[in-house]
């Protein structure tokens, strides 16, 4: 991350989407909108394997950095090395820091410093802007 808040993971490039998103899917991978809560199943998802990006399929997130935050979005306290890109957000009275997939550019949701051990950190993402694969998937 540099002093902007932003990171580049270098080597990176839009993808095409893997998929046709839904409306809402659309809404908030491209225009930075946000679900609503508790709506995702991801939201109760427990079972091992791995949150892709819903859009160009990158792995973002294990379960196993997977926790109940009480939010009712899905929530992380890590993302997996490179997957995600981070820019300031001042569309609220107060500063947040947005993250973005690393490869498409769609827009996943926001990072907080309340989250848990061992980062302090969480993930605060759509649900509908993320796939999950279960362990033994080909992703997953």
């Amino acid at each position: 991350m540099d002093e902007s808040g932003s990171t580049k993971v270098e080597g990176t490039a839009p993808a095409a989407p893997q998929t046709e998103l839904s409306g809402l899917a659309h809404e908030v991978l491209r225009c930075g909108g946000t679900e609503r809560a508790f709506t995702s199943p991801l939201n109760d998802e427990k079972r091992a394997g791995t949150f892709v990006c819903a859009e160009c399929g990158l792995p973002l997130f294990t379960s196993d950095t997977k926790y109940d935050s009480g939010s009712g979005w899905p929530s992380f306290y890590a993302a997996l090395a490179g997957a995600v890109e981070f820019e300031r957000d001042e569309t609220l009275a107060y500063p947040r820091t947005e993250y973005h997939c690393a490869r498409c550019g769609g827009h996943h949701g926001h990072v907080f410093d309340d989250g848990r051990n061992p980062t302090g950190l969480r993930f605060c993402n759509n649900g509908v802007a993320l796939r999950f694969m279960p362990k033994g998937d080909k992703q997953g």
